[in-house]
């Protein structure tokens, strides 16, 4: 009887934990987002453009931004740089897997963040 008790627990359990993680991980992909377009519309306010590379905002002192989300994975997902003009940006953070996230988000110019 016990034993029938914890399984349904787990059996409860787990699927809600894992939705938990999954959801966590989207909010921090939408946090890092908001990082990224502070850095960039900061670039802007100093430089009157948006910089040509991301590597542009990591290699000033101080940094634009403290950490290169643009190389590897972060939180089970990777962000790519779609367009980087003079006046405008897209950047998207897209999971590794579903199940990581539930879809990949968009940054456009001005700090919109869409979900896909």
């Amino acid at each position: 009887m016990v034993v029938g008790i914890l399984a349904l627990f787990v059996a409860i359990a787990i699927p809600n934990l894992l939705r938990s993680r999954v959801s966590a991980n989207d909010t921090k992909a939408q946090a890092a987002l908001k990082v990224i377009s502070v850095a960039l519309e900061n670039y802007l306010a100093i430089n009157s453009i948006y910089p040509s590379t991301t590597n542009d905002l990591l290699v000033v002192t101080p940094p634009y931004l403290n950490t290169d989300f643009f190389t590897g994975d972060h939180d089970g997902f990777t962000f790519t740089v779609d367009a980087l003009g003079l006046y405008n940006y897209t950047v998207t953070a897209i999971p590794l897997s579903s199940s990581v996230g539930t879809g990949s988000f968009t940054l456009s110019t001005g700090g919109i963040i869409t979900k896909n």
